[in-house]
């Protein structure tokens, strides 16, 4: 069979399209949804039965999750039991071939296994039998079952190719909501309960995710919580290095003692110095009164150095005196103070090759990078997408007094394929917008969406990059965004921040450093 081969639609099979499109987003409950996309399949195609079969890999099997036959529906329940292994039958055949396949007397044919209809009154004789699949890979198969009159002909197989498509995203965004629960492989099983030990630790403090990649990184935190060691936190700009620190400090053994935090890409040179170590009266004009600084302020707890690698040269020196000689001096004092803190140090940059720009000292990174903590950007662990969607839709709906909206199919499918240069932050800032377009409550649409995100998330087309290693692809496409956002928002900063994730001040600094000014 040609499956590229065109069709002509008639007036009934465009409202079948319409139909089942309709019950996909209309329909939360996916085995009311299913039984109302095969009764239809059923009338158009006068045909005496439609079913869906899912496979299982970890047990080689396949089940049976919805079916329709004349005059009534079988018990899901006793469906549940339904089970035969992945090689027999007609649908272990697509399983291998990958391809639809029709039938027009199953008693003649070899591939037919007949294991199903024994277990019940249903007699097969015709069927169609296509595979549901999804980017991600094969899911099951698609049955209908005995024409009433005639055969089943190549069109009826095109069109039901056709359906699968949809069918199966639908039926993979369930499992991702939850609602195939009872269906879930075992491993599947295993990999929530392993996403509930990590997250039951740190979700209390706004850590979400249970990818590979944030169970590194929980594995990571757990060995360096229980002590005082000096952490460097290395990371794209909103992947959550801030809410990593303060994790570590508030569940360490500093926990009940002073927590401080300084953005060195915040303040000039003068004024970094005099918040860091304080000042005395007359130091300069309009220090009318002695300040403490930051590090006396933390004496005995943990200080956060957000921004370091944004740290001017001079004030360098002065950090590095604190932490080796644990003393420092006010701005315009005489006397040096001692001090105890733990020093948790966070940047976006590279500070190896900022050392090697002769932007950052080598002393400073040895003295920092005790103890290293990447956090993954989002990218790079898609899975959590949903998770995350589905605190902050909770958080935000709190805050503003709202139920809680449904997010549309097709628009977590945006969101899980989108590339989030400005990662958690970004992703937060989208579902807020969303949520303030779609309205109290509202379900959330591809349309709430901003065009940003649809234009750049690649469905349907391919990324094209620019040559070159890794580090200059990222930065060439990190400058054209910048360009893209600053143009759409008609040179506005402080509106392209937004729509690219990122602080107005974290913005400026990559027009300079770029220099896009």
């Amino acid at each position: 069979m040609d499956a590229h081969k065109e069709i002509i639609l008639s007036r009934e099979d465009f409202s079948l399209f319409y139909d089942v499109s309709t019950s996909i987003h209309a329909i939360r409950d996916l085995d009311e949804m299913l039984k109302t996309i095969l009764g239809k399949i059923k009338q158009v195609f006068a045909i005496e039965g439609a079913s869906i079969v899912l496979h299982d890999p970890v047990n080689r099997e396949f089940y049976f999750i919805r079916t329709v036959e004349v005059d009534k529906d079988k018990d899901p329940l006793r469906m549940r039991t339904m089970r035969f292994p992945d090689h027999l039958g007609v649908a272990g055949w697509v399983l291998r071939e990958d391809r639809p396949v029709i039938i027009q007397d199953v008693s003649r044919d070899p591939r037919f296994f007949g294991g199903m209809d024994t277990q019940g009154d249903f007699v097969t004789r015709s069927m169609i039998c296509v595979p549901l699949k999804t980017r991600r890979g094969f899911l099951g198969v698609l049955y209908a079952l005995n024409k009433l009159k005639g055969e089943f002909t190549s069109r009826d197989a095109r069109i039901l190719e056709v359906l699968s498509g949809p069918i199966a995203v639908s039926i993979e965004n369930a499992r991702l909501y939850g609602e195939l629960k009872h269906h879930l492989s075992s491993l599947e099983q295993q990999n929530r309960q392993l996403a509930s030990v990590a997250q039951a630790r740190f979700n209390m403090h706004g850590i979400i995710g249970s990818s590979p990649a944030m169970h590194r990184l929980f594995t990571l935190m757990e060995k360096v919580i229980d002590t005082t060691t000096t952490v460097l936190i290395q990371g794209e700009t909103g992947t959550g290095k801030e809410l990593i620190a303060k994790v570590i400090h508030y569940t360490g053994p500093l926990k009940d003692r002073p927590f401080v935090a300084e953005n060195c890409a915040a303040l000039t040179e003068t004024i970094l110095e005099s918040e860091l170590f304080g000042h005395v009266r007359g130091a300069f004009t309009g220090a009318i009164s002695h300040k403490k600084g930051l590090f006396e302020i933390a004496d005995g707890g943990t200080i956060l150095l957000d921004e370091i690698g944004e740290m001017p040269l001079k004030m360098q020196v002065k950090l590095l005196r604190v932490l080796q000689e644990g003393q420092f001096r006010p701005v315009g004092g005489s006397r040096y103070k001692k001090v105890n803190v733990r020093l948790i140090a966070c940047t976006n940059r590279d500070l190896e090759d900022e050392v090697k720009k002769g932007n950052f000292r080598a002393d400073l990174l040895y003295r920092i990078n005790v103890f290293p903590i990447t956090t993954p950007p989002l990218r790079e662990r898609r899975q959590d997408i949903p998770l995350l969607t589905n605190h902050f839709l909770g958080k935000i709906s709190k805050r503003l007094g709202w139920p809680q909206p449904d997010l549309s199919p097709a628009a977590m499918d945006l969101l899980v394929a989108f590339d989030w240069p400005g990662n958690v932050r970004q992703l937060e800032n989208e579902i807020e917008r969303a949520m303030t377009i779609a309205g109290r409550g509202n379900e959330i649409t591809e349309e709430h969406l901003s065009y940003n995100l649809k234009k750049k998330s690649g469905r349907g087309h391919t990324l094209n990059l620019p040559s070159g290693t890794l580090k200059e692809v990222v930065q060439q496409v990190e400058q054209q965004m910048i360009r893209d956002a600053l143009k759409d928002c008609n040179g506005n900063r402080s509106k392209a921040a937004r729509m690219l994730g990122l602080t107005r001040q974290g913005l400026l600094n990559k027009i300079s450093r770029y220099g896009l000014a």
